[in-house]
């Protein structure tokens, strides 16, 4: 792309003013990085990154002034940088530096540096790519590695040797997946060599930094192809041993189960489809964890995996306590689809009575919706007429979730008659009896024995009461 074509992506008077404020200061200034390559890429972006030769605060602040009103600065003097939110655009300011590492840190040691000197420090060729903005070289494009090259061959490649770009920053290793995988991009074999013989250097990286650009992957349009990157590096098996050991297949007298690690991706490439919930991806990412713990060999019944869906579920908490994702309800959301996955697939395959599918939707509640969607996700059988089967019964599942939550109400079902009313019925203290009683009540409304109503769930009430020799005190009679 010529430098006159380059121009009209710079027309909007925010980068009039950019180029004005750095003649005025006497610096080199340039857009640099994502910016520039979603120019080439045809992407919406919202974040310009300014590299000036000098300091990025001064320049920060000079901008600030010249935009006036509504424009919001922030300094960050250790790290010589400056951000500006304008409007909804958020430009970020840096000085041009070089960098060089000790080994057991990712924080380098910063010096000023020419803009040379920063495009070599950058971590591929498609993000070292500079736009002049001084108004004499207005829409020069600076490309000393070729990145516009790597663009058209949908290529990711460090700028200068892998190994010490990898090195130097791990986090790069994950960033690289990542991008290769947002972009559906190749990875150069040199450099992927290289992440396989850096792969150790992960463990300085902490969790928080790891996840964030898992998270990234995972919310790719196809995040199966990140996953596997990430397992061929031998990185995911450093962060992440809990998937890998989903992988392999095992005969025993002529019978295999299914590689649970394929699968598993393949159902996130399914729900991928359909939602951009990151932690509904997640559940389908960790929906069999279980598995390896429960795989067991049956004479009868060939590889069985018994409750992996239960054991998965006790899983979670740690997974997400060492991976530093959040311990709060977005956990517990992941939890219950991982426990119940298994439900509507039970219920599919078996006669579909309103008993059992008032029990689903009693324990999914307002996750429901998400539940089917991600059993829907894990058919991933080749046999189409089983494939099919499974669609046929799952959408009879729906039509009666539908119609019993339209019937009974019993989405997030409270009883009509809860336990401080049944003290006062009885006069009774906090007891076994009150608990039994309680879900008497719950499961003859769930297998509809009675309606979802109080004078019924009464009645229904002082009968079993009797059985177990309670009598109504006098208020109540």
């Amino acid at each position: 792309m010529s430098t006159m074509n380059l121009k009209k992506y710079f027309t909007r008077k925010l980068f009039e003013q950019l180029s004005e404020t750095a003649d005025e200061l006497g610096m080199e200034c340039y857009a640099v990085g994502g910016y520039v390559r979603d120019i080439f890429l045809q992407r919406p972006s919202k974040d310009i990154d300014v590299v000036v030769v000098g300091s990025g605060i001064e320049m920060a602040q000079a901008f600030n002034k010249k935009l006036g009103k509504g424009a919001k600065l922030s300094v960050f003097k250790n790290f010589g940088t400056a951000q500006i939110k304008y409007r909804d655009q958020e430009i970020e300011f840096v000085g041009a530096r070089k960098e060089s590492y000790s080994h057991d840190s990712r924080k380098p040691i910063v010096e000023n540096g020419t803009l040379e000197d920063d495009q070599n420090r950058r971590d591929f060729t498609i993000n070292a790519m500079a736009v002049c903005l001084n108004k004499e070289r207005f829409g020069e494009l600076i490309d000393p590695f070729n990145g516009q090259n790597d663009l058209k061959e949908r290529t990711l490649r460090t700028p200068l040797d892998p190994d010490i770009t990898f090195s130097d920053d791990p986090l790069r290793m994950m960033r690289c997946i990542r991008f290769a995988t947002q972009l559906n991009f190749y990875i150069d074999d040199e450099t992927f060599f290289a992440l396989e013989r850096n792969r150790e250097r992960i463990r300085i990286i902490s969790y928080e930094r790891i996840i964030d650009e898992m998270n990234k992957i995972l919310l790719s349009p196809i995040p199966s192809k990140g996953f596997i990157d990430l397992e061929r590096s031998g990185l995911l098996d450093i962060i992440f041993p809990e998937l890998t050991a989903l992988q392999g297949v095992e005969t025993k007298k002529g019978y295999s189960h299914k590689d649970n690690f394929y699968h598993t991706l393949e159902v996130v490439d399914n729900i991928a489809k359909e939602t951009d919930n990151l932690w509904l991806r997640w559940a389908a990412l960790l929906h069999d964890i279980g598995k390896p713990r429960t795989k067991r060999w049956d004479a009868r019944n060939g590889w069985t995996f018994h409750n992996h869906n239960f054991i998965g579920a006790k899983m979670i908490p740690d997974i997400f306590r060492k991976m530093k994702l959040p311990m709060n309800e977005k956990m517990k959301y992941v939890q219950k689809l991982v426990s119940l996955h298994m439900r509507p697939i039970s219920i599919a395959n078996d006669i579909v009575t309103d008993s059992a599918v008032r029990r689903l939707l009693f324990e999914a509640g307002d996750d429901i919706d998400d539940l089917m969607m991600l059993c829907e996700a894990d058919i991933t059988s080749k046999n189409e007429c089983r494939k099919q089967r499974f669609r046929d019964n799952f959408k009879l599942v729906r039509q009666k979730l539908k119609a019993l939550e339209e019937k009974d109400r019993i989405r997030n079902f409270q009883p009509p008659i809860d336990g401080i009313e049944i003290m006062k019925i009885f006069n009774l203290q906090p007891c076994r009896e009150i608990g039994e009683l309680k879900s008497s009540i719950k499961d003859a409304i769930l297998d509809g024995i009675i309606p979802n109503e109080h004078d019924a769930a009464f009645e229904y009430l002082l009968k079993k009461a009797e059985a177990l020799g309670l009598k109504p005190a006098d208020a109540a009679r």
